[in-house]
């Protein structure tokens, strides 16, 4: 039998639901104003504080203030406040050296530099292809002179930036090699910087050393990839010792080769929402390999070696890596400045992010003789067993 209700009590029903409704809905409401209060008058008392600050200093600082400066400073202590070891602000100066590097190229000369004890600059190697390499300019040459001025009165910081500049810009330094000084005349140029470097071992073995991961090192890669298995390797080594990791995208350009068809690795943002962030296509290279890692080896370096071993395709050998396992992202401002922040997590599809973790080696060893590198000779041994 059909139950009736009378239209009164229906329409009391239909006002009960609606004030629950309601209240539940102003709850929800009330709960979101009051936290948009809280942050509010958080940001307030920021800028608050803030702003006494710039008022006092410019009434009391006994000194000239560079407006650029002081903005790039109050920009970069917002970013160290964050406490994150891997966002940090950039000026436009130091953005556009950023771009430079990420591009895997330098302007200069082509010198890695270090403050000897006598107080000059002391050369500890030089870039292939540039302006020093062409003058035959050596590591352990010292640099005593810049345009005429002694490195020891402007000292070495203030040095190293006098030797920096654009491409085209002249320079006249003084070397001096087992105490004999010699001029010599630079035009500072655009230099190719190899991150990438491989030979045979043995014949039959490819190994492939990558300092980093850069535009320009996906090509690199592929060339000596191919190189060193039309000229016979069976097998291949790679060695991302003291890599600090780099551009993803270079990074998934040097998977793709090796790996099978698929999603290889994602990256897990804030808002719960995930992106793929490497993608391999259906050509796979089908050579016994493995990867030489180090307490250095780090960011999309560690995700070079884990991607490779968890999916079946090389063993690990080395030390626990470092464990960073997050993405930054970078944002130009107006100014010509721009903010790298951390903005994801990431990690293959098979396994764990490693961040604040590392990854550990299938074979642990260290280098603990001088002169005899042990995590390359286990490497050999693990890949010539597998060839056997």
């Amino acid at each position: 039998m059909n139950k009736k209700i009378s239209l009164g009590l229906a329409i009391s029903l239909i006002a009960i639901a609606s004030a629950v409704t309601f209240i539940m809905t102003s709850f929800f409401s009330l709960q979101s104003f009051n936290e948009k209060v809280v942050d509010v008058n958080e940001k307030a008392k920021k800028y608050n504080s803030l702003q006494l600050l710039d008022t006092y200093i410019r009434d009391n600082f006994y000194g000239e203030i560079n407006e650029a400066d002081l903005n790039d400073g109050i920009l970069r202590g917002y970013v160290d406040g964050l406490g994150d070891p891997y966002s940090r602000y950039l000026s436009e100066e130091e953005y556009l050296d950023e771009q430079s590097e990420n591009a895997g190229e330098v302007i200069g000369l082509g010198l890695t530099l270090a403050e000897d004890e006598s107080g000059y600059i002391r050369i500890d190697a030089v870039l292939e292809d540039s302006p020093a390499a062409e003058a035959e300019i050596m590591a352990g040459d010292a640099i005593v002179l810049i345009d005429g001025v002694d490195v020891t009165e402007i000292g070495f910081d203030e040095a190293v930036e006098t030797l920096k500049g654009s491409a085209g810009t002249s320079v006249k330094l003084t070397i001096r090699r087992d105490g004999v000084d010699t001029d010599f005349d630079f035009t500072r140029r655009s230099i190719e910087v190899k991150s990438v470097s491989g030979r045979l071992i043995d014949g039959y073995i490819g190994y492939i050393r990558i300092d980093s991961f850069k535009e320009n090192t996906s090509e690199q890669f592929v060339d000596i990839l191919q190189r060193l298995t039309s000229n016979g390797a069976k097998a291949l080594i790679f060695d991302v010792r003291d890599n600090p990791g780099g551009l993803v995208t270079a990074l998934e350009e040097c998977l793709d080769p090796l790996l099978p068809e698929g999603k290889i690795a994602t990256a897990e943002y804030k808002d719960g929402h995930s992106e793929t962030l490497v993608y391999s296509d259906s050509s796979e290279l089908d050579l016994p390999m493995t990867v030489i890692v180090n307490d250095e080896t780090a960011s999309s370096a560690e995700l070079f070696a884990a991607a490779l071993r968890d999916f079946g395709k090389a063993k690990l050998v080395g030390e626990q890596t470092l464990g960073k396992g997050v993405m930054q992202s970078t944002t130009e401002f107006e100014s010509g400045g721009a903010v790298i922040l951390t903005v994801a997590e990431y990690k293959t599809t098979k396994s764990d992010c490693y961040d604040g973790i590392g990854l550990s080696p299938d074979y642990p060893i260290q280098n603990e003789v001088a002169d005899v590198d042990s995590q390359l000779d286990k490497a050999v041994e693990i890949i010539d067993l597998e060839l056997s």
